[in-house]
């Protein structure tokens, strides 16, 4: 079966809606992207645990997705199965032939608000929803049959077996946890490969911010650029049935053929990373983080001239991981960002920006003179102190700030500690999978031109800055 997600995961994120990314509104597909005739079926749980509220956000999910669908009998046909002990179908395959039909219809569901019988649920899903009486074209390379399955619990029945025979059957399975669910759990009814098919979110009140990524995945074009299923990081040029990758006047193109060196040519800059140690963020996610951190050093002409480097990791306290001039080269500083430990306790951002402020762009901290000062503040949640008057201190003091959140991170607080333009300066994105979109963009922002005082670069700065704002913008990816 051909999958729909085909070198899907990298590109997705723009898997953030812009909206949800960088602060700006939804925006239409472009003409050129259409979806692939699919037998798509959400299977939703609504037991107990999942509060009213929360169902509702659930519902808001799918009628993203199904917004940006090709509905009709001949395109994607759409079912929903929502399950708790029982498993009742909504509606099936065959029900409703227009996208407004299908809205509609997904308004009206109701929680079921009992036990998690998800297992059930996917057989089910196998014996009717997939069947032909419902709906179900015949199985063929042109056609995809999709699962999509939404679950916040420990499911009381088994799911591996049935799973995999859903997937024999050529049900491609993409699994989605919520809160306390089981990971392990996720992976057993996924496909493989399991990096794209699984996703976790910290609550539904972020769920939403998912739907972009299978917005994406169901666009099926062979112009690769158009749909953004791509890696490239700064220009896309399509080829026929394929793609290479460009870069931006006064950039150059990596040896990996999609990375931007982003200030070669003696640009000067103190960057610091300011990192959430929190026990929120937990240890495979910090193992991400540490991934992002070292995607953007690679972007960066690191030595003790140009680029230099600090790293800052706070919880309930602060701690210097390492100072800026350290490191001269990125070898080295890639190798401590590795060698950090996770400090897993609280969030006191605000006591964080104050000792970036006061201590890591100091001199004695290896801050040099006369050279443009970047933090990057990367947080997965609400600080438990305020951020105000120091995330005002911070940009007064002249410190361009970068606000990277993920998870249950509040915008409002990544937005104040964002210079001007904030739209350019926060980033957000539901899932910590996602974050390596957001530092292939940072690169491209952190660069500053040799002569910011001259007429001629801060002309060339802005009209830089405008044009990464309207190419982050095309498309709300989260």
């Amino acid at each position: 079966m051909d999958r729909i997600f085909s070198g899907f995961l990298l590109s997705a994120l723009l898997l953030f809606q812009d909206h949800g990314v960088y602060g700006a509104p939804p925006q239409p597909r472009g003409a050129l992207c259409r979806t692939r005739p699919t037998d798509l079926v959400f299977i939703i749980d609504s037991s107990r645990s999942v509060r009213p509220h929360e169902f509702e956000q659930v519902k808001v999910f799918l009628s993203q997705v199904i917004e940006s669908l090709d509905v009709g009998p001949n395109a994607t046909r759409v079912g929903v199965i929502n399950y708790a002990s029982t498993v009742k179908n909504e509606f099936s395959l065959k029900t409703h032939w227009t996208k407004a039909s299908l809205l509609q219809a997904v308004r009206k569901i109701k929680p079921l608000s009992t036990g998690t019988m998800t297992g059930l649920a996917i057989q089910f899903a196998i014996n009717r929803a997939f069947s032909d009486s419902e709906g179900a074209r015949v199985r063929s390379p042109e056609i995809n049959k999709v699962a999509i399955i939404v679950t916040d619990g420990r499911p009381q029945d088994g799911v591996k077996d049935v799973s995999a025979r859903a997937r024999s059957l050529g049900i491609e399975l993409f699994a989605i946890g919520v809160g306390r669910v089981d990971k392990n759990i996720l992976r057993q009814m996924a496909s493989e490969p399991l990096d794209e098919h699984v996703d976790y979110v910290e609550s539904y009140s972020v769920i939403e911010k998912l739907a972009t990524k299978f917005q994406e995945a169901f666009c099926d074009l062979s112009d690769l650029c158009a749909s953004g299923d791509h890696d490239c990081q700064q220009i896309c040029v399509s080829t026929p049935g394929s793609y290479t990758c460009a870069c931006k006047e006064g950039f150059t193109l990596n040896s990996d053929g999609k990375t931007c060196s982003a200030c070669s040519g003696g640009s000067s800059t103190d960057l610091v990373f300011l990192i959430d140690g929190s026990k929120s963020v937990r240890p495979e996610n910090f193992e991400l983080v540490k991934k992002f951190i070292n995607q953007i050093v690679d972007s960066l002409d690191v030595s003790d001239k140009n680029a230099r480097v600090g790293l800052v990791q706070y919880s309930s306290s602060v701690r210097q991981e390492f100072p800026l001039g350290r490191y001269n080269n990125k070898k080295d500083i890639k190798a401590a960002v590795k060698r950090m430990s996770y400090m897993e306790k609280g969030t006191m951002t605000g006591l964080a920006l104050r000792h970036l402020t006061e201590k890591s762009f100091d001199p004695s901290s290896g801050a040099r003179p006369g050279v443009p000062k970047v933090g990057i503040v990367f947080t997965d949640g609400r600080s438990q102190d305020y951020i105000s008057d120091a995330a005002k201190k911070a940009k007064d003091s002249g410190f361009e700030m970068f606000a990277v959140g993920v998870g249950n991170a509040v915008e409002d607080e990544l937005r104040e500690i964002a210079s001007e333009p904030v739209a350019a300066h926060y980033f957000y994105t539901a899932d910590f999978s996602t974050i390596n979109k957001i530092a292939k963009e940072l690169p491209t922002k952190i660069c500053v031109e040799e002569d910011p005082c001259e007429c001629k670069a801060i002309v060339k700065f802005q009209k830089k800055v405008e044009d990464l704002i309207k190419s982050l913008t095309r498309k709300h990816i989260l």
